[in-house]
Order: C-alpha cells, then sequence, then structure tokens
C-alpha cells in the first residue's frame, strides 16, 4: 500500500472574497499534493472554510441574512475559485458541517477529562478583526496587527497553554522539521520562551458557534473550533481506519500564512499534546505579497484578484509566477512588468521554444514519427546523468519547501536541452545520409526530454503538462504518470507520431501604464457635495477691534467690518496670540451665514477660519489688497 499523505491549507474566513494571497496558499499545497501523487502516494488534500464567529455573525445581520445563509453564500466564492486555479483538493470542508461539530465537541471532551480545562473570568483586550484575546504585551501603539482592540469582560473557560511550553519546546528541538523555513521556528521558540498564558476557549457575548456541552450559553471559541478542522478533514470520529491511516500512521503538513504562526506552531500542538493525539509533521509558512512594492489593501484599490489576472495572462501562467517569484517564507512583491517578463522569456523562449523546435524539426526529418537507430555519444549520456541529478534536487526543494528553486532547477534542464540542440545541430545532421541514424538519437532524446519534462511540471503547470502530451502525441494525463515510471532514460515510444505545434504560451506585451501626477483613487474623508458647499457664505472681513473675554484663558472678542455691516465674533484662539492687539487692521476669512449662538455670555455672529500646523492655531490671513466682503469661493 502507498505511504499516506496529507496536505492542508488553513481554513480561510469567508467574510471576504478570496484575494492573492489565499490562491498562492492553495496553490503550494496542490503544487504539494500533485507531486507527492507522481511520487506514488496515496494523497488526501484538505482546504475549507471557518464559518462560526463573531464577525460571520454581525456581517450576516448587517446584510440582511442568517449566518447560515451567508456563509452559504460566501463559500461560492472559494468554490468557483478553486476550480479556475484548478485546485485538486480532496476534500471541502467547513466548520458549520455536522462531522466538524463532531470533532470539535470531541476534542473539548478529551482535554477536559484529562484537566486541561478551567472554568474562570477573562478581562482585558480582544480583537474582533483577528477572533483572538490579546495579552497586553502583544499590544503595538495600542493596536493588535494594526487593528483595534475591545476592552472585553466576561465569563469563560480557559485551556490550560501555560503548561506546555517545555513540551512544546523540546518537540520542537527533537523534531527540526516541525516548523518551516528555520526563521520561523526561531520566531516560536522566541515567543514561548517569553511565557505562555492560559487560552480562553468560550465566549458568551454571542451566539453563532458551535456549543460548549460543559454549560449552557457559552460557545466554543473560534480558535478551538477552527483547529481542530484539520482532525475532521483527516476521519477524526467519522472513520476511525482513515484516521488510522492518514494522521497516526502517514505524514501530515499544514501549509499557513504569518499572520497565524502561533495558532499553529503553539495553541494547536498543545490541544493535540492534551488530548493525547500525534502532532503534525510539518508547518511550511510563508510569507505575504506586496503590490508594485506597496502594501496590498482595499483602501490602496491594490488587491490582486486572482480570476482577473487569469483572464489576462492565463491559469498556468498565473501559477508559474506565484510559484516562481516568492521565496518561501520571505515577503514577495507582485509585479505586472515581472509576470510578462517571465512568461515571454521562462514559459515563451524557454519551454516553448523548446517544443516547438522539436517538434518542427521531427516533422521536417521522420515525418513527425519518433524513430531511434541508436547512435549514442558522450553528450547524450551527460544528458541522462543531468536528468537524474534534476529529479533529485526538484524532490529536495519541494520537500523542503523551496519551490521556486525547484522550478529553477526544472529550467536548467529545459536549458541544458535547449544547449543539446545547438551543440547537436540537427540541420547539419540531415544533410548528410550517414549520419540519419545519429539525427534519430538526437531527435529521440529532445522528445523524450520533453515528456519527462511535461511529467516533472504537472504538479505547477497542469494544463501546460497535458497541453504539451497532446503536441507530443501522447494520450496520457501527465499527472497520473509516477516519476518511478520514467526512472530508465527511453520511455517514450518509438514509433509514435507527435502532433502539431501549437504555442504554449504567446509572447506579451507589458502595459506601459503613464503614471498619474496625481492621486486617482484618493479616498476623501466625511465627503460633502457641491451643493452642501454652495450653503457656506464665506467672505474676507477686517478687524476693528479685539478684546479678552472675561472669565475665560481661550477666547477672544472680535468686531469686524463684514464690508455690510459691524459683527461681533467670538473665536477661541486667546492663548495664541498674547499681544491681540496687533491683530487690528488685518483682514482674514470669516463664515457669515452660521447661526448666532453665545459662549460665555457673549453673541458670535460668524466664525473666524483658522489654520491649525503642529497644534498651532492661527487665524486665515487675506491680502490688504483684497476688498472687504470679497467672496471667498
Amino acid at each position: 500500500m502507498p505511504n499516506s499523505f496529507y496536505v492542508t491549507t488553513p481554513i480561510y474566513y469567508p467574510n471576504a472574497a478570496p484575494h492573492v494571497g489565499t490562491a498562492y496558499t492553495t496553490i503550494i499545497c496542490d503544487v504539494i499534493a500533485r507531486y507527492r501523487r507522481i511520487m506514488g502516494y496515496d494523497v488526501s488534500f484538505m482546504t475549507g472554510l471557518d464559518e462560526h464567529g463573531q464577525k460571520i455573525q454581525e456581517s450576516a445581520e448587517k446584510n440582511g441574512y442568517t449566518p447560515q445563509e451567508w456563509v452559504d453564500k460566501m463559500s461560492l466564492n472559494f468554490t468557483s475559485l478553486w476550480e479556475k486555479l484548478n485546485i485538486s483538493n480532496t476534500d471541502f470542508l467547513r466548520t458549520t458541517q455536522q462531522r466538524h461539530i463532531k470533532s470539535v465537541k470531541e476534542i473539548v471532551k478529551r482535554v477536559y477529562e484529562k484537566g486541561g480545562i478551567y472554568k474562570g473570568e477573562y478581562i482585558g483586550k480582544y480583537s474582533v478583526s483577528e477572533e483572538t484575546f490579546v495579552p497586553e504585551n502583544q499590544l503595538v501603539d495600542g493596536k493588535y496587527m494594526g487593528k483595534e482592540v475591545i476592552d472585553v469582560k466576561e465569563e469563560s473557560y480557559f485551556f490550560k497553554l501555560s503548561e506546555y511550553g517545555e513540551k512544546l519546546l523540546k518537540h520542537i528541538e527533537e523534531n527540526p522539521g516541525f516548523i518551516k523555513p528555520e526563521g520561523k521556528k526561531n520566531e516560536v521558540v522566541a515567543f514561548i520562551k517569553q511565557g505562555l498564558q492560559d487560552l480562553s476557549i468560550s465566549r458568551t457575548t454571542f451566539d453563532w458557534g458551535i456549543p460548549l456541552e460543559l454549560e449552557k450559553g457559552h460557545i466554543i471559541y473560534v480558535w478551538f473550533d477552527a483547529l481542530t478542522v484539520y482532525l475532521t478533514g483527516a476521519g477524526f470520529m467519522s472513520d476511525s481506519l482513515e484516521f488510522e491511516k492518514r494522521w497516526e500512521n502517514g505524514e501530515t503538513v499544514h501549509v499557513i500564512g504569518k499572520d497565524i504562526l502561533r495558532f499553529h506552531t503553539i495553541i494547536w500542538p498543545a490541544m493535540l499534546m492534551a488530548a493525547g493525539i500525534k502532532l503534525p509533521d510539518t508547518v511550511g509558512v510563508h510569507g505575504w505579497w506586496t503590490v508594485e512594492g506597496e502594501k496590498m489593501s482595499k483602501s490602496l484599490g491594490n488587491v490582486v484578484h486572482p480570476e482577473e489576472e487569469i483572464s489576462k495572462y492565463g491559469l498556468d501562467a498565473f501559477r508559474y509566477y506565484l510559484m516562481r517569484e516568492a521565496t518561501f517564507g520571505h515577503d514577495a512583491d507582485y509585479s505586472k512588468k515581472a509576470m510578462v517578463q517571465r512568461i515571454n522569456s521562462d514559459l515563451a523562449n524557454d519551454l516553448g521554444n523548446l517544443l516547438n523546435r522539436t517538434i518542427g524539426m521531427q516533422k521536417k526529418y521522420f515525418d513527425s514519427e519518433v524513430v531511434l537507430n541508436k547512435v549514442e555519444e558522450d553528450i547524450d549520456l551527460e544528458i541522462s546523468e543531468f536528468w537524474k541529478k534534476t529529479v533529485e534536487d526538484v524532490d529536495h526543494h519541494i520537500n523542503e519547501f523551496q519551490f521556486s528553486e525547484a522550478l529553477k532547477d526544472i529550467w536548467k534542464f529545459i536549458s541544458r536541452m535547449n544547449k543539446y540542440i545547438d551543440e547537436c545541430e540537427p540541420w547539419i545532421l540531415a544533410k548528410e545520409v550517414e549520419k540519419k541514424d545519429r539525427l534519430s538519437t538526437v531527435m529521440y532524446n529532445l522528445v523524450e526530454s520533453l515528456y519527462r519534462i511535461s511529467i516533472l511540471i504537472s504538479p505547477f503547470m497542469p494544463d501546460t503538462a497535458k497541453k504539451m502530451a497532446v503536441q507530443l502525441g501522447l494520450d496520457i494525463e501527465p499527472e497520473n504518470v509516477k516519476l518511478s515510471d520514467i526512472e530508465k532514460w527511453g520511455v517514450y515510444p518509438q514509433g509514435n507520431r507527435l502532433g502539431e505545434a501549437v504555442p504554449l504560451f504567446p509572447r506579451m506585451e507589458i502595459e506601459e501604464k503613464e503614471k498619474s501626477e496625481y492621486k486617482l483613487d484618493l479616498k476623501i474623508e466625511n465627503p460633502i457635495k457641491i451643493e452642501d458647499f454652495s450653503k457656506i457664505e464665506i467672505k474676507v472681513v477686517e478687524i476693528e477691534k479685539v478684546f479678552k473675554v472675561e472669565g475665560s484663558d481661550k477666547l477672544l472678542k472680535f468686531i469686524v467690518n463684514t464690508g455690510k455691516e459691524k459683527r461681533q465674533i467670538i473665536s477661541g484662539i486667546a492663548k495664541y496670540y498674547k499681544d491681540e492687539g496687533a491683530l487690528v487692521g488685518k483682514k482674514v476669512a470669516a463664515v457669515l451665514n452660521l447661526e448666532p449662538v453665545t459662549l460665555k455670555g457673549e453673541l458670535s455672529q460668524g466664525m473666524l477660519l483658522t489654520t491649525a500646523e503642529k497644534k498651532k492655531i492661527g487665524l486665515m490671513e487675506i491680502n490688504s489688497g483684497v476688498k472687504i466682503g470679497t467672496v471667498i469661493k
């Protein structure tokens, strides 16, 4: 029986549509799953949605849905995108499903019975956006991960996370591959050494969640709920034989973004320890995506939508770019220019030309029939050895989550085969009848190499691999071919005929977007309409007298000439003008159609306009040449 392999994405929050970061995580898992399949593993690949919590309930109410109706609607954004991205998941798990609810209740029960859960009261900060209670030492400028927190005081059940610091450190030390890459492991170790605090696992202030059976009125807190999904996907509490195969005896890999690192490398393994369940083998942690050098955000209007990019560049080009451009564990930048350069250089020139040249020459020299009258030279043996090294390097890099390096390995082989054409010069061999057998060997090696390339790129670009197989005259699904099936050189069937050459990746032009001298997507705070502004009467007035208001350190009383009449205006700028008499004779801007008010017993018949810079207030002075009563528009 093949080795069991289980890979999971994080379960995504369905409140918002998926973006390039979501697609990236899921494609990583798809690449891993597809690669393990061609390596001969029995693969299970789970992805899904985290559908409980306060944010979901609030969003549902705001949009006029029940929480269940809301998550049913929003889940379609993800299933639709996974189809467009050609994701090969075997399970799509939602935390509202009964099989998951059963799993969560069992985990809570096991941990409670082992003394790992107790009742208490939570007093402190809570992040609604991240669905987590936040210790004071994790706040930066009063915020958590740049977002506002609220004060919370409520009765809660707690998980004894504080007891697992040493156990976690021991596990990490004894299992160096538990957290990848190394930098993220070091970050987790440093955090644990600061000391862990017990974790609240229930809420009473809202009801959209799984009821806590320990006490009525409590629902299970989202992280204790959400993390258990990985067990559910492996068959926990639904199929004991499957769970034994997948989780207990198989290899388990989680892939997550760095924003949920601590939940998956501290809380989750501690929960499993408390429940007496084996820990996952590896947690792979990737970075975030910026866009053209800027942070991706709705406010900046630069969110990358995968569907749009697929429509513009093609699915496999999009998949290739994400895997090639990012160094796993580090942040990466999404650039349209870089995308086009990758398409033209790597995909169209390197891979596309190798395929097109080979098919074209095979058609010209052998009427598309692949024949082999073997006449080998040292260079041919070099090629077969290069292939062996390529497979070894790719295997190492994928297992280390170094996907960009794995693609570099494959492209080194592609480049070598392009060079092989130039070195062997088939067009010269074709001119001499006695070199026909040597020509057949050279051409066979080219066809053989392309067949092997199609298999090795299938985890990254499954559609392209299939197109290559068709053009190579093979009625196969490259993703179903095992690497062990092509271990020995010479597996392409002799006598087979190649298909027609069709460009895999047409060249693209870089869109040079003219840079605007001003911000096009400017966000206006507290916007008003032009009709609102037209109601305001702003005119030039001249200060004739200034007095301090009795009983106030802040207020000054102005007598101003509006050009039509004299008015009294009160302004709170006394502390900024110690010599108020110096203001007499100055022309300033004033709003004249404000409803009169009384301040400290003094009537104010308008408002003087001021400027504020570095907490210093000053009157908006007008050039002395402007007439009193002039309208300011």
